[in-house]
């Protein structure tokens, strides 16, 4: 069974009514984030792929990556409640819940407008090159995921 293609107007466009229906007090089904700091979790991958402001990780910790997480994240598989997270996406400080809405809609947006050619074997900051099935699982599955723990 496939996911989702985040790709697609239609898929966007469903995930963006989702994401448009939370609430800045919707409270985590598990978890510890409130919906602006999950929404600001999600930004994270994103960031990765369109900005500079995450380091690269060294040789060995890509290896790392590569050979223990790459499959976790880019399969079909769900992730489990309460899933053990990389550093660079814990958020503990206070963010704001419509800036970081108003990000991650407009990620969503570049990401469907920049299609799944785009990302097929485009290198991905910690597992390397990903066929747009895998960025398509890692995109999606990941969202999916936050938006299932705040209930939307």
């Amino acid at each position: 069974m496939s996911l989702p293609n985040i790709f697609t107007e239609k898929v966007v466009n469903e995930t963006i009514d989702r994401i448009n229906s939370l609430k800045a007090n919707n409270v985590a089904l598990w978890g510890t984030m409130n919906t602006g700091q999950m929404l600001a979790h999600c930004n994270v991958m994103y960031e990765m792929v369109y900005t500079d402001i995450h380091k690269k990780p060294n040789p060995f910790m890509k290896l790392i990556f590569k050979a223990f997480i790459k499959k976790i994240v880019v399969s079909e598989m769900p992730y489990k409640k309460n899933s053990k997270t990389a550093p660079a996406f814990i958020i503990k400080q206070p963010k704001d819940f419509e800036h970081e809405k108003e990000r991650l809609i407009e990620f969503l947006k570049k990401t469907q407008n920049l299609g799944e050619n785009f990302f097929d074997q485009s290198e991905s900051l910690n597992f390397g090159k990903l066929s747009k099935e895998e960025w398509n699982n890692m995109f999606y599955k990941h969202l999916d995921h936050h938006l299932n723990q705040f209930g939307v």
